[in-house]
């Protein structure tokens, strides 16, 4: 095993480590055995792709350290990440007699952990729960930070809370069984750390060969724990990270949330905000062009094809909509970017021109 990086969430009697090494899972039951407060069984909530690949490794080691657990193991894809999936998640914490004491671990990719950590967060009023991720988009950011929630029809991560994990384990190593699409889609969320936080960052992605995967995980990871040490709930400076998310939000929604990941809806999302900022006369012009670049270097489309006039109304409904603005975030240049409240006005004619427009 890889040496072992760690970082540590410091939120007072909610802080956390994160673990970070290739062949980490090995070591899972050592790790979450002092969580244990009881001997009640200890669900592992995963898909049938991840405990497919990964129920032998991950069973040995739990059962190596004494740790009784059952699976819940549900079918892939971001449609589990909803009421039905929600409630057979519960189901399974009722038959298996999971207590607030008890203990419950996210082993997959982001559906899995918001999924799961949502049902933490309201099981009993708060089950402690690990998160374990096994793509590269939940390695870097969606595992960290406790956001968790599910989808409604009426837009996504409309139900959620705050729950923050008891602990992260990142075993880099359970990357190289992912097809490149989802590579490419973990990558997406790397580029934005590098635009709203990290020039270096960015420019080192814009080489080739770039940094290696656990250098930028550890970065990603080490940037996002920050801002979430500052601004736990999301009031101010969290909502940088959603640089190109309300726009990529839209976009998932415009596709029932199937025809693009969510990585590729928040490329197409962070090229629209650059675009909108430098016609605004907020961002540094040039910035669209860069994104443009870094994103196609890393195998993403950059150019939304579909109408960002059909964008309009799933921004209506977006949780971070107030009274007829939305809290955008924009980029005055590469490394640096801002909150805006934007009135749907102003977004519609920014927009204008940068995509199919009828």
């Amino acid at each position: 095993m890889s040496p072992v990086k760690k970082l540590t969430v410091g939120l007072g009697e909610r802080r956390y480590d994160i673990l970070i090494a290739e062949g980490l899972l090995r070591d899972l039951g050592s790790l979450v055995r002092p969580l244990l407060s009881s001997d009640g069984p200890v669900a592992v909530v995963t898909d049938e792709n991840v405990w497919g690949a990964y129920s032998d490794a991950a069973s040995a080691s739990l059962a190596a350290s004494g740790v009784k657990f059952e699976p819940i193991v549900l079918p892939p894809g971001e449609g589990n990440k909803s009421m039905s999936g929600l409630a057979t998640v519960y189901d399974g914490f009722a038959g298996l007699g999971v207590t607030r004491n008890g203990l419950v671990i996210a082993f997959g990719g982001g559906v899995i952990g918001d999924l799961c950590g949502f049902a933490a967060a309201t099981w009993m009023r708060g089950a402690r729960f690990v998160q374990v991720p096994t793509t590269l988009l939940a390695q870097v950011d969606s595992s960290v930070g406790g956001k968790t929630a599910i989808n409604l029809p009426q837009g996504k991560n409309l139900a959620g809370a705050f729950h923050q994990p008891s602990l992260v384990v990142i075993d880099t190593g359970l990357l190289g069984t992912l097809p490149d699409r989802e590579i490419k889609n973990g990558m997406s969320e790397v580029v934005k750390y590098g635009a709203i936080r990290s020039e270096s960052l960015f420019e080192a992605l814009g080489r080739r060969p770039g940094p290696e995967l656990p250098d930028v995980i550890f970065e990603c990871c080490r940037i996002k724990g920050e801002i979430v040490e500052r601004d736990e709930r999301d009031f101010g400076e969290r909502m940088l990270l959603n640089f190109g998310h309300t726009l990529g939000h839209a976009i998932e929604r415009q596709s029932g949330y199937e025809g693009y990941r969510h990585g590729e809806a928040v490329a197409f999302g962070s090229v629209l905000a650059a675009s909108m900022g430098e016609r605004m006369g907020v961002t540094e012009p040039g910035s669209a062009e860069a994104l443009r670049r870094t994103l196609a270097l890393h195998g993403l489309e950059t150019d939304y094809p579909g109408d960002v006039s059909e964008l309009l109304p799933a921004l209506a409904s977006d949780k971070k909509n107030l009274g007829g603005e939305v809290n955008m975030v924009l980029l005055r240049r590469i490394g640096d970017a801002f909150v805006r409240r934007t009135g749907l006005s102003e977004i519609a004619s920014a927009l204008e021109g940068l995509g199919r427009w009828t």
